[in-house]
C-alpha cells in the first residue's frame, strides 16, 4: 500500500493530562496517541499535532497527521487506534491526505470555546470542563469588549511572558460572548494564537463583566503591549479547542 499521510481528527478530555505535547515521564495526549499508533503499526510513529493545547485543556476537534507505511485500510484505522487509547481520548476520523499536508502549517484558523458557570453551586456533571465562577457577570458588556478584539492587532498583552515568538501580531476573526441561563460561552477564532492568549483574554473579559473595567479598557490593554496590563489568566479546564479549518 506504500507510505501514506493520514489526517486524524481527535477529541479528548484534557483535564488529567499535562497538555498535548509529549514530555518524558508525563501523561500527555500526544504521548498516548504515539504509544497507541506505534503499537498498531509496529514502528515508532510521530503524531504531528496542529495545536499544542496546555495542561488541563480539552479538544472537540484537534487535528494531527501521521506518516505510516501500514496495510491497515483507512476505514479500519480509527477503530484500530481507538481500541488502544484510554477512554478520554478518541480519534473521530482518519482520512488520507496529500503528502504535503501538515496539520500545523497548513491550518488557516482555529476556534476555541471557553465555558464559565456562574451558579452558586458547582455543576457536578460538567464541572471538569468549565470554570465555576459564582456571581453575576454582565454578558452584554463582555461581548462589547470582545468585539474590540476582532481584527489584526499586536496581542502581546494577552501572551504569557514566556512566549518568545518573533511576532505577537495575530488576526482574530471572531470573538463572541453568549449567555444561556447561568452559563457564559466565549468563542474566539483566529489565524493563530499566542501561548495562553485565549485564557488571558477570558480572564480580562471577566474583569470587565464584573464591573472592574469598562469595555474600552481593551484598547488600552492592546496598546500597552504588556502582559501586566491585562486581567488574570482563566483556569485551563474551561477551555476547549472546537475546530481547525484548512
Amino acid at each position: 500500500m506504500g507510505v501514506r499521510n493520514i489526517k486524524l481528527t481527535i477529541s479528548y478530555d484534557g483535564v488529567d493530562y499535562s497538555g498535548w505535547q509529549y514530555q518524558p515521564g508525563k501523561h500527555t495526549i500526544q504521548g498516548e496517541l504515539q504509544k497507541a499508533i506505534s503499537e498498531l503499526t509496529g514502528f515508532l510513529t510521530k503524531v504531528n499535532g496542529a495545536s499544542r493545547t496546555d495542561a488541563g485543556v480539552s479538544a472537540a476537534g484537534q487535528v494531527a497527521n501521521i506518516v505510516i507505511n501500514s496495510p491497515i485500510p483507512i476505514n479500519n484505522l480509527t477503530k484500530a487506534i481507538n481500541h488502544r487509547l484510554p477512554r478520554d481520548i478518541v480519534v473521530i476520523e482518519a482520512v488520507q491526505v496529500d503528502k504535503d499536508f501538515d496539520s500545523s502549517s497548513s491550518a488557516k484558523s482555529k476556534l476555541y470555546r471557553y465555558r464559565i458557570f456562574t451558579g452558586k453551586n458547582r455543576n457536578v456533571l460538567q464541572n471538569r470542563n468549565s470554570w465555576h465562577r459564582p456571581g453575576s457577570l454582565d454578558c452584554g458588556t463582555m461581548d462589547t469588549a470582545a468585539k474590540m478584539l476582532v481584527g489584526t492587532y499586536d496581542f502581546k498583552s494577552f501572551a504569557a511572558a514566556a512566549d518568545k515568538r518573533e511576532t505577537s501580531v495575530r488576526t482574530v476573526t471572531r470573538c463572541d460572548v453568549a449567555c444561556e441561563d447561568k452559563w457564559i460561552y466565549v468563542d474566539i477564532e483566529a489565524d493563530r494564537f499566542l501561548y495562553n492568549m485565549v485564557r488571558n483574554i477570558v480572564g480580562t473579559l471577566v474583569e470587565i463583566g464584573r464591573g472592574r473595567w469598562k469595555p474600552e479598557k481593551i484598547k488600552e490593554i492592546l496598546a500597552a503591549k504588556d502582559r501586566k496590563a491585562a486581567g488574570p489568566i482563566a483556569p485551563p479546564e474551561g477551555l476547549c479547542l472546537i475546530k481547525i479549518d484548512y
